[in-house]
């Protein structure tokens, strides 16, 4: 099958294609647009003109195509699914899951679709403002450009649609090369939903070609960016008085507690989830693990017993839960950071081989913070887990990154829990939680290297909208 880029409301023919492959069995999928300067200066210029219907398009009606779309995706679930099995290589329970949240991301959107309102400002509470009402409205900005990664090519291009269609904005998608289908696929739903043409446009290819389009146009008021931080930094940096919103990366830490011991056995269930859902490659990636040394023993026994039953293999399989990385590339890259570790002095309790194109679940324990796999973003299936004497030095271990996204903390302590709370540098704390939890509509955001900006649909919005307050002299 051949792909182009999705303009105004249907597919356009591209001047260059290239073979998208399957990670997993590495055969061709389809060809997909290689998309040209020209053709995303097009999607532009189209998304341009049609932000001009969608700024004027009742809240009811921005709502509606929302949840059509949401009621459409839902129908078409398991396509989807399949669809992001094929091109991510993602184990399709996983899939389906991540279907699932981009339905209820959607319907968020067209429930915060009615919510966009300002707030009344007593004029008279300023000497001389008497006999004046005034009132804030907020107003779309105009054209969204969105830079999307691999992971979860469906449900992070949903997060920057939905609130920009929600808002009454227009938008340009950039996907990730390896997974442009699941975006393509999207807008076309959109269109059958009755969004107006050209509000939501696709072009595929190469970044650095195509996110430069997106930064000189000045019709393109924000970029929305998921992916890494020297990328992140890079956009930034050329981006002038655009609005932006980076999600960058994370070593995401974990602290569990003595006072759970009563509950270990659930908190290593959650651990091992957080550790290897999608073989790693997700941002809140469960990374580190710091565990007070009275129950460190008992806690890295479970772990690695309960790693060892995780099943490899085909993502299509209903049993799979670990599979291939997302390339060759990546899968070398990240036995070289465990040789690297182990070579250093680490213990490999679990893990750390090739299995066809992926890695086996990997656990290391006393290792160096120095070492990449602590310092670094992994982003593969490996997690490092070091006992600590008390809170206060897992607390210390947990803000020594360059990272700050999530963090999760384990522990039947209040004043603990709260200190956590208080003092861990990062966007969320998720007390008695893995640091890989995000619920759709809550806001998303990290510090230092992981970026700015919220994510939530409902916070989304608040960054792709404007306020404007006006002022009635009524005694005039």
């Amino acid at each position: 099958m051949k792909f182009g880029t999705y303009l105004n409301g249907q597919y356009s023919e591209a001047a260059n294609y290239y073979d998208l492959i399957n990670p997993y069995n590495e055969k061709v999928i389809a060809e997909v647009a290689d998309g040209t300067v020209k053709e995303m200066e097009r999607a532009i210029n189209t998304a341009y003109k049609a932000f001009q219907t969608m700024k004027k398009m009742p809240a009811v009606d921005r709502a509606a195509s929302l949840f059509k779309a949401a009621e459409l995706l839902s129908e078409k679930k398991e396509e989807f699914a399949k669809l992001i099995t094929a091109e991510a290589g993602k184990p399709i329970t996983a899939s389906r899951a991540e279907v699932d949240r981009s339905v209820q991301t959607l319907q968020f959107s067209g429930e915060e679709a009615k919510k966009i309102g300002g707030e009344y400002i007593p004029m008279d509470a300023a000497v001389g403002g008497a006999g004046r009402d005034a009132y804030t409205i907020f107003e779309p900005i105009g054209v969204i450009g969105a830079i999307t990664p691999f992971n979860f090519p469906l449900n992070l291009v949903v997060h920057k649609v939905g609130p920009a269609i929600a808002s009454g904005n227009s938008i340009v998608v950039k996907p990730a090369e390896k997974t442009p289908l699941t975006a393509l696929k999207l807008a076309e739903l959109f269109t059958k939903a009755g969004l107006p043409d050209g509000a939501f446009n696709v072009v595929p290819g190469d970044g650095a070609t195509l996110v430069k389009v997106l930064l000189e146009d000045e019709r393109v008021q924000k970029i929305s960016f998921t992916g890494s931080p020297a990328v992140g930094k890079e956009i930034k940096n050329k981006a002038g008085l655009k609005r932006m919103t980076l999600e960058l990366g994370s070593n995401s830490a974990l602290y569990v507690d003595a006072s759970v011991s009563d509950k270990l056995a659930e908190v290593v269930d959650k651990s091992v989830t957080g550790a290897f859902a999608y073989n790693g490659q997700v941002c809140i990636h469960t990374q580190r693990i710091y565990v007070h040394e009275e129950i460190a023993d008992e806690f890295l026994k479970q772990f690695v017993e309960k790693t060892k039953q995780l099943t490899f293999g085909d993502p299509l399989e209903e049993s799979t839960i670990v599979t291939g990385m997302i390339n060759k590339k990546s899968q070398q890259r990240v036995l070289e950071w465990v040789k690297e570790a182990v070579e250093g002095g680490a213990d490999l309790l679990a893990g750390g081989e090739k299995q066809e194109n992926g890695i086996l679940p990997t656990v290391l324990t006393n290792v160096k913070e120095t070492d990449k796999v602590a310092c670094e973003e992994v982003f593969g299936p490996v997690v490092i887990i070091n006992r600590v004497e008390s809170s206060e030095e897992a607390l210390e271990l947990m803000n020594d990154s360059q990272y700050g996204l999530n963090a999760g903390v384990f522990t039947n302590h209040l004043n603990k829990a709260l200190r956590f709370a208080h003092e861990l540098e990062v966007g969320q704390v998720l007390i008695n939680d893995v640091p890989t939890l995000r619920f759709d509509h809550m806001p998303y955001g990290g510090v230092k290297s992981s970026g700015y900006g919220h994510e939530g649909v409902k916070y989304a919005i608040r960054e792709m909208t404007r306020m404007k307050m006006i002022s009635l002299n009524y005694s005039f």
